[in-house]
Protein backbone atom coordinates (compact mmCIF):
# COMPACT_ATOMS: atom_id res chain seq x y z
CA UNK A 1 0.00 0.00 0.00
CA UNK A 2 2.80 2.09 0.94
CA UNK A 3 4.85 2.11 -2.53
CA UNK A 4 1.32 2.47 -4.19
CA UNK A 5 0.29 5.40 -2.42
CA UNK A 6 3.72 6.59 -2.54
CA UNK A 7 4.00 6.27 -6.45
CA UNK A 8 -0.15 7.61 -6.76
CA UNK A 9 1.50 11.21 -4.97
CA UNK A 10 4.42 11.32 -7.83
CA UNK A 11 1.72 11.08 -10.18
CA UNK A 12 -0.52 13.57 -8.88
CA UNK A 13 2.59 15.78 -8.12
CA UNK A 14 3.15 15.98 -11.76
CA UNK A 15 -0.35 16.78 -12.48
CA UNK A 16 -0.47 19.30 -10.30
CA UNK A 17 2.91 21.22 -12.18
CA UNK A 18 0.99 20.78 -15.27
CA UNK A 19 -2.28 22.77 -13.46
CA UNK A 20 -0.15 25.66 -12.24
CA UNK A 21 0.52 26.58 -16.29
CA UNK A 22 -2.02 29.43 -16.72
CA UNK A 23 -5.24 28.49 -19.23
CA UNK A 24 -4.92 24.91 -17.13
CA UNK A 25 -6.14 25.64 -13.71
CA UNK A 26 -9.44 23.36 -14.67
CA UNK A 27 -7.23 20.29 -14.39
CA UNK A 28 -7.37 20.83 -10.47
CA UNK A 29 -11.11 19.84 -10.46
CA UNK A 30 -9.85 16.31 -11.47
CA UNK A 31 -6.88 16.38 -9.36
CA UNK A 32 -7.96 17.08 -6.05
CA UNK A 33 -10.26 13.61 -6.01
CA UNK A 34 -7.20 12.05 -7.94
CA UNK A 35 -5.08 12.78 -4.89
CA UNK A 36 -7.78 11.99 -2.63
CA UNK A 37 -8.16 8.82 -3.45
CA UNK A 38 -4.52 8.35 -3.10
CA UNK A 39 -4.42 10.01 0.44
CA UNK A 40 -6.68 7.19 1.22
CA UNK A 41 -4.88 4.43 -0.07
CA UNK A 42 -1.92 5.96 2.34
CA UNK A 43 -4.22 6.17 5.31
CA UNK A 44 -5.32 2.91 4.66
CA UNK A 45 -1.63 1.69 4.33
CA UNK A 46 -0.42 3.24 7.42
CA UNK A 47 -3.46 1.91 9.18
CA UNK A 48 -2.71 -2.31 8.35
CA UNK A 49 1.32 -1.62 8.08
CA UNK A 50 3.38 -2.37 11.01
CA UNK A 51 5.03 0.60 12.82
CA UNK A 52 8.70 0.34 11.50
CA UNK A 53 7.24 -0.20 7.72
CA UNK A 54 5.18 3.03 7.56
CA UNK A 55 7.68 5.08 5.97
CA UNK A 56 5.96 4.89 2.62
CA UNK A 57 2.87 5.59 3.18
CA UNK A 58 3.33 8.77 5.44
CA UNK A 59 5.48 9.52 2.40
CA UNK A 60 2.34 9.25 0.15
CA UNK A 61 0.13 10.79 2.81
CA UNK A 62 2.40 14.06 3.01
CA UNK A 63 2.71 14.68 -1.14
CA UNK A 64 -0.92 13.72 -1.00
CA UNK A 65 -1.98 16.07 1.74
CA UNK A 66 0.45 18.95 -0.42
CA UNK A 67 -1.21 18.62 -3.68
CA UNK A 68 -4.47 18.84 -2.05
CA UNK A 69 -4.04 21.71 -0.56
CA UNK A 70 -2.18 23.56 -3.55
CA UNK A 71 -4.87 22.50 -5.63
CA UNK A 72 -7.71 24.11 -3.64
CA UNK A 73 -5.62 27.27 -3.74
CA UNK A 74 -5.00 27.43 -6.88
CA UNK A 75 -9.25 27.19 -7.77
CA UNK A 76 -9.28 30.16 -5.25
CA UNK A 77 -6.83 32.14 -6.80
CA UNK A 78 -8.08 31.55 -10.30
CA UNK A 79 -11.96 31.85 -9.35
CA UNK A 80 -12.55 27.80 -9.87
CA UNK A 81 -12.00 28.28 -13.86
CA UNK A 82 -9.11 29.67 -14.86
Amino acid sequence: MGLISLLWGIVAMIWMVLALIPLLGWGNWFLIPFAAVGAIIAAVGILFTSPERRGRAKAGLVLNGIVIVVGIGRLVLGGGII
